[in-house]
């Protein structure tokens, strides 16, 4: 995996977490039922489980430091 696809993969996880933290600390400051609450906070907290598995494959996969073309190892 390039070094562009891995910076692209924790973007997307770093991203997903800060929007989902804005909206959680969003979500207490307004008047909002039970219900609506106890989605968001499931939607969130999976949201934030996938960010954190995005995050462990770009590490996983994170390209050699030779690899300066930016090809793609199998």
């Amino acid at each position: 995996m390039s070094r562009r696809d891995v910076l692209l993969l924790r973007s997307a996880a770093i991203w997903t977490v800060f929007i989902w933290a804005v909206f959680v600390r969003n979500l207490f400051k307004n008047d909002h039922g039970f219900g609506f609450r106890a989605v968001h906070l499931t939607l969130a907290a999976v949201s934030v489980a996938f960010a954190v598995g995005i995050w462990r494959v770009a590490s996983k996969a994170k390209a050699p430091a030779g690899d300066k073309a930016g090809a793609t190892h199998r």
